[in-house]
């Protein structure tokens, strides 16, 4: 747990951002008698371990948020079922703007259609605030496994059906749906080993416990530099600025692969509109902070801000999206 005391002291589209910080920064309605909001510390659940990348983005974001708020803002993770665990904890609080959750891909994407008997509604049980950022994954690969592209992992998983593993930080996260995706497309059936979180799956490849992962790079880029793990290419369309030698998976043998994990706030549903204002304009704020935004670019990620009806409109065009891949793939939550 990590908390941010008032005391103390990456590419995004301009417009979206701009937008969002006009909103004014309205005070939440608040009954004869009551403080206004925040009168008291605000928690940003996260949905995997610390050191994830969904971790690091809440953290960064939640300092310059509690400064401006006035307010501590506590980063807890409540992991499990690849964010369905910290989803349902926040669906059950009360919605009154002092627990949020910095949700995901896996929770408000894939979990929707991927988990059966899912406890919560993903649009109608929330009220979503802002998109925070995103994070390009890669295809890492332990320095025991005798190959070093993309082309080579493929003949080599035909060759040796179920048998290489791949790790995850849990199910529905897009980790998992990237080695679903990476063997739909390529013909090749690997085995997925879930783990309570993406460093520790991501150490696991570096013991050689697991072959590969399609961790968010933000867990890999360090040790891969550092030699003790391989990346093989990056799951975005097109290769990345600040890598621009790392090729993608697409052009090295899988046209149409693309996996990009997000990270956005959400709070309980029936949340007070000028509650969630207010927290969509100051954490837009703290995105366009200089070192909020130098920390999270050095680290790989993209800066996504915007408005509340745009982050709606995100989420709910992410449901569609994976679940047609789920289809496709026929995943299961294991």
């Amino acid at each position: 747990m990590s908390v941010f005391l008032s005391s103390h002291r990456p590419a995004a589209a301009a417009a979206p951002l701009a937008a969002a910080l006009a909103i004014p920064l309205l005070l939440a309605a608040a009954p004869s008698g009551a403080q206004a909001w925040p009168a008291k510390p605000i928690r940003f659940i996260v949905t995997l371990a610390p050191g994830s990348a969904v971790d690091i983005v809440a953290r960064l974001t939640g300092e310059p948020v509690s400064r401006a708020l006035g307010q501590p803002v506590i980063v807890e993770s409540r992991v499990g079922g690849g964010g369905v665990v910290a989803a349902e904890f926040v669906m059950r609080a009360p919605a009154d703007g002092y627990t949020m959750l910095v949700g995901s891909i896996a929770s408000h994407g894939i979990n929707p259609s991927l988990v059966p008997r899912i406890p919560y509604d993903a649009m109608k049980d929330f009220a979503p605030v802002v998109s925070l950022a995103s994070s390009p994954n890669v295809l890492i690969a332990s320095t025991s496994l005798p190959v070093t592209s993309v082309k080579e992992l493929i003949a080599l998983a035909r060759k040796r059906p179920g048998e290489l593993t791949y790790a995850s930080g849990g199910n529905g996260t897009s980790h998992h749906m990237g080695g679903e995706l990476f063997g739909l497309l390529s013909g090749t059936k690997m085995t997925h080993v879930p783990y309570k979180g993406s460093p520790q799956a991501v150490g696991a490849v570096v013991s050689g416990e697991v072959a590969l992962m399609f961790p968010n790079i933000p867990n890999a880029m360090g040790l891969a530099k550092a030699g003790k793990l391989r990346i093989l290419g990056v799951t975005t369309p097109r290769r990345l600025s600040f890598w621009p030698e790392l090729p993608t998976i697409a052009e090295s043998g899988l046209p149409g692969y693309e996996v990009i994990a997000w990270f956005g706030l959400f709070a309980p549903a029936g949340t007070p509109a000028a509650v969630v204002d207010r927290m969509n304009a100051e954490a837009n704020r703290a995105l366009g902070t200089p070192s909020v935004r130098e920390s999270l670019v050095a680290q790989g990620f993209e800066i996504m801000g915007g408005t509340v009806a745009e982050f709606t409109a995100f989420v709910r065009n992410e449901i569609d999206k994976w679940a047609k891949v789920v289809k496709a793939t026929g995943a299961k939550a294991e």
